[in-house]
């Protein structure tokens, strides 16, 4: 009686709870998978509602000079996108001479989203960049001619704006807390199809070093991002902003399971700035880094290598003043634990000027707070430094050759780009290119200013790059290999 009663119980519970008697171990265990999965997907579906108002379509247009062939990629997107996403466009032959193309219109596209009710709307600089006209579309249709408020080429962020106001909007969350796995939803518009959502998880934070911007710091996703995708944001599952979208790692031409995007956190001291000013100011500290390897710190006589190594102390510079000297190990700033140099840098980089920053540094086996006061970064036009610039692409710092260093480093009456750091284990690395050597001539053209080198290397069609280097008395030719 008792288990005939207990089985009834049974019964009227599994029934109430919509799960059958009938159905074997098995089948129970399959239900209940697929009911977990249908409550995902009503989580991304409660998500895409709520972020897609605010994501936008962005259509460029812009007078450039017609290339000889048209695009061979026979696409509306632009080189600048297959650059990004596919790597260059196919070699062109090195001994046609080069002659005046008639201009014409191009046109490309990306994505944005909106962070505010009066129009205020992120993407990335290289979809708008050069912009003769740019155009947001909306999810419902509306389409707004949008002015160019901002770009901030080192970071890749711009910030555009319509004449509208009461607009649907993202607010944004803490992109520092991120970790590994958490659930990441990309928006954007993959080869024009409008408003589309993939879904994936955090694979990494910090990555630096991609050769794509000057300051990066990417979270890295398993979200499928393609081309188009650029601007769009990257949300969590509250439909919060956390990154947004910028580029893909690709060495077949299609996704591959690496995207890159712009910590949020990041991106909004970049709004901020351009919003008010319309370009954005850095902080210098005059110091050339690198992180310390277990090999450095062997040498160093150090237990661990944690910290990141003064190699190069700039004079007149605020690290000077303070007193940092060459082979000091920078510990902390601020209190805080540094982490590789590309963070360090960037948190350099937004410090405002004539901000007063603490650096506990080992020297000699000696631990030492000294205070430093952070100077203005001087840049050029498209926000890079002005007098020297890093090219992670070869992993190598370049400076001008001015007068004095021309004097220090015996290249008096020479002309060309003094190398200041040479990245362990890079490209310029590996192919014997030491700090100090003066690159006078890439791929058999001459070179002046770090600007010279930097577009010679964009421009390269070639698996490697031919240099002319002098080295003290003596001149070599030297080629990086590229895309090791």
């Amino acid at each position: 009686m008792k288990t005939l009663k207990t089985r009834s119980l049974m019964f009227l519970l599994l029934t109430l709870t919509g799960v059958s008697l009938m159905l074997p171990p098995d089948a129970l265990a399959q239900k209940a998978g697929i009911e977990s999965l249908r409550q995902t997907g009503m989580a991304f579906r409660a998500v895409a509602k709520k972020v897609s108002p605010a994501v936008v379509f962005i259509k460029v247009e812009k007078e450039v000079e017609a290339k000889q062939g048209g695009n061979p990629f026979n696409s509306p997107f632009g080189e600048e996108f297959f650059r990004r996403f596919f790597g260059q466009p196919p070699q062109q032959n090195p001994h046609q001479q080069p002659r005046q193309q008639p201009k014409h219109r191009s046109m490309g596209q990306g994505s944005g989203f909106i962070l505010s009710p009066d129009g205020y709307i992120m993407t990335n600089n290289h979809v708008v960049e050069g912009a003769d006209r740019v155009t947001v579309t909306l999810l419902d249709g509306r389409e707004y001619k949008a002015d160019i408020i901002g770009t901030d080429p080192p970071t890749d962020v711009a910030i555009i704006k319509i004449d509208e106001t009461d607009l649907p909007f993202l607010r944004t969350s803490d992109s520092d807390k991120l970790e590994m796995g958490d659930w990441v939803l990309a928006f954007g518009n993959p080869f024009g199809l409008s408003h589309t959502l993939t879904a994936g998880i955090v694979s990494a934070k910090g990555r630096s070093g991609m050769g794509l911007n000057e300051y990066e710091n990417f979270i890295q996703t398993d979200a499928a991002i393609n081309p188009g995708n650029s601007g769009g944001p990257l949300v969590d599952l509250d439909g919060k902003v956390v990154g947004m979208n910028t580029a893909i790692f690709s060495r077949s031409g299609g996704y591959m399971g690496i995207g890159f995007a712009i910590p949020i956190n990041m991106a909004q001291r970049i709004r901020e700035q351009l919003i008010k000013s319309g370009n954005v100011t850095r902080g210098r500290l005059g110091v050339y880094i690198q992180d310390m390897t277990p090999d450095l710190a062997e040498s160093f006589d150090l237990e661990r290598g944690d910290g990141i190594l003064v190699a190069q102390v700039m004079e007149d510079s605020p690290a000077a003043e303070a007193g940092l000297k060459q082979g000091d190990l920078i510990l902390k700033l601020n209190g805080k634990k540094v982490g590789k140099v590309a963070d360090f840098r960037n948190k350099i980089s937004f410090t405002l000027p004539d901000t007063k920053v603490k650096l506990l540094i080992l020297r000699n086996g000696k631990q030492k707070t000294i205070t430093a006061k952070i100077s203005r970064l001087e840049t050029d036009k498209n926000g890079r430094p002005a007098a020297t610039s890093k090219l992670s692409k070869i992993g190598l710092s370049l400076q001008e050759l001015t007068n004095d260093l021309a004097d220090k480093f015996d290249y008096q009456g020479q002309s060309g780009v003094l190398v200041t750091a040479v990245d362990p284990g890079s490209a310029a690395d590996r192919a014997g290119i030491k700090r100090g050597d003066l690159i006078q001539e890439i791929n058999r053209a001459a070179v002046k200013t770090p600007a010279d080198v930097r577009q010679a290397v964009e421009q390269n069609r070639r698996s490697s790059l031919l240099l002319l280097v002098r080295q003290g008395e003596a001149t070599r030719y030297l080629a990086i290999k590229l895309d090791e």
